[in-house]
């Protein structure tokens, strides 16, 4: 008989697009019900998450529950607080769902497992209430797991800011991780984001396992810690990577920028992107395009619109722009032979894979990271927000193969600065070395989208939800 997993992400494209990936593997091995539970806030946009929830298959179903409002959060309120309070508002009518799913006479059987991913734990008293096991899904690195396992050990252990400690922070099986690149919700401990990021915390040991979108080979030091770590109580499974095998978009403007790369030769063109929730000011775009332009170098460049937040399209869905528009007068001209500028959805994936591509200037967000992992592609690390910047630190010192762009001291990262990280990854002996790492790293990605998810998810995981009694 089939079974049934609950799944409740939190909001952000984001973060769906991990769980659709493990829903798909889980799919590969054993027919199963998935329900996916999303909660949303009132105001934002749901059009991105239906486009990828409809083409999931028929035994894929989701629920979108009522929008709760935040409009009381002031405007400059930290992203994870935003999230936070929009999941935690989502509980009672999570609680219906769940009471509708247990009392069905459907087909589908009572979810025997709740996935949920970093902000998801306080749904466990849920869970526990209807008597199926709940499992967080890590959609960041296996560091920056660990780092949130140890949330509530170091807010004893420091009573000062993070950016303030004369040495990096030190985790088990980590490379350091220097105060001022903490994860954000952490960077101020006056800020509600940081007591609500410690609390939910505190509650990753009342998970009955937990799987990271992350591989062994890639990250060897923070898994062997979690295995071994007295903190560390739940199962730990490594899924990863997953990310998404394509777009299945192979017309309109996709299909277009996929043509323009088939132009140019092998390895010779970075692609510029900051992700779904990214955004810069009108003074970083314009650095940013003199920069690109400096460097001499084939570019594929997404732009959205400038903001005066980094993080300001990730609730809210922009609306598509004509680069002229915010870019510096004269430079679509200047760059017209060696550089697109597109402004609206391009098919990541694809681009990563394509020979042409040689670079990937990124926003350092882990979907990203695993993408460009898998296709081989060396970065350009430029950290926005979340934990992008312990990222950085992973990607430059734990596995070197990305440089990392410096700010001056307002903030901006300068058109200089840009030029001498993109030509160094392009064409410097720097670069060359991380081509030969990222090389490394994409043969053992590979391996373990087929062996890793063959025997974690299918076997480990499932079997060790039938082990709480509730068979599926």
């Amino acid at each position: 008989m089939e079974g049934h997993i609950a799944i409740f992400p939190s909001p952000g494209i984001g973060h769906l697009i991990p769980f659709t990936e493990l829903a798909h593997r889980l799919l590969l091995h054993r027919r199963l019900f998935i329900t996916f539970i999303i909660p949303t806030a009132a105001g934002t946009t749901l059009k991105p998450q239906n486009d990828i929830l409809n083409a999931m298959p028929e035994t894929i179903s989701s629920i979108f529950l009522p929008p709760v409002n935040i409009n009381d959060l002031p405007n400059d309120v930290a992203l994870a607080t935003r999230i936070s309070l929009t999941v935690t508002r989502s509980l009672p009518a999570l609680r219906q769902t769940l009471n509708d799913l247990t009392s069905s006479q459907s087909v589908k059987k009572s979810p025997s497992a709740l996935v949920v991913d970093l902000f998801g734990p306080p749904s466990f008293e849920i869970a526990k209430d209807f008597n199926i096991p709940p499992y967080l899904f890590s959609t960041v690195s296996a560091m920056t797991l660990v780092s949130i396992f140890h949330t509530p050990i170091l807010d004893q252990m420091y009573a000062c800011e993070y950016i303030d400690l004369p040495e990096p922070v030190r985790l088990p099986g980590c490379v350091p991780i220097p105060g001022a690149d903490i994860a954000e919700p952490l960077n101020d401990k006056k800020n509600e984001a940081y007591s609500r990021v410690v609390e939910i915390a505190k509650l990753y040991s009342l998970a009955k396992g937990v799987l990271v979108n992350s591989f062994l080979e890639l990250e060897p030091g923070p898994f062997k810690a979690m295995e071994e770590g007295e903190w560390c109580k739940p199962e730990i499974y490594s899924v990863g990577p997953l990310i998404r095998s394509g777009s299945g978009n192979q017309t309109g403007e996709g299909f277009e920028c996929l043509k323009w790369l088939d132009k140019h030769p092998v390895g010779s063109v970075l692609f510029v992107s900051f992700g779904s929730g990214g955004t810069l000011s009108q003074k970083q775009l314009n650095e940013l395009a003199f920069g690109l332009e400096q460097s001499g170098q084939k570019f594929l460049w997404v732009v959205k619109s400038p903001q005066g937040k980094s993080d300001a399209s990730y609730f809210y869905s922009q609306t598509r722009i004509e680069p002229c528009e915010v870019l510096p007068e004269g430079f679509l001209e200047r760059v017209e032979d060696r550089g697109l500028v597109m402004s609206y959805w391009v098919p990541q994936v694809e681009i990563l894979s394509h020979v042409s591509t040689g670079g990937f200037l990124t926003h350092c967000g882990w979907n990203s990271i695993l993408e460009s992992v898998v296709c081989g592609v060396p970065m350009v690390a430029w950290p926005l927000y979340a934990e992008q910047k312990q990222n950085a630190v992973l990607l430059t010192d734990g596995l070197g193969v990305a440089c990392r762009v410096k700010a001056d001291g307002q903030g901006v990262v300068g058109r200089d600065e840009i030029n001498k990280c993109v030509r160094s990854l392009m064409e410097g002996e720097d670069g060359r070395k991380m081509r030969l790492k990222m090389n490394e790293h994409k043969g053992l990605g590979v391996t373990n989208i087929i062996v890793v998810l063959s025997f974690n998810v299918s076997y480990k995981f499932i079997s060790y939800v039938k082990m709480q009694r509730c068979p599926i």
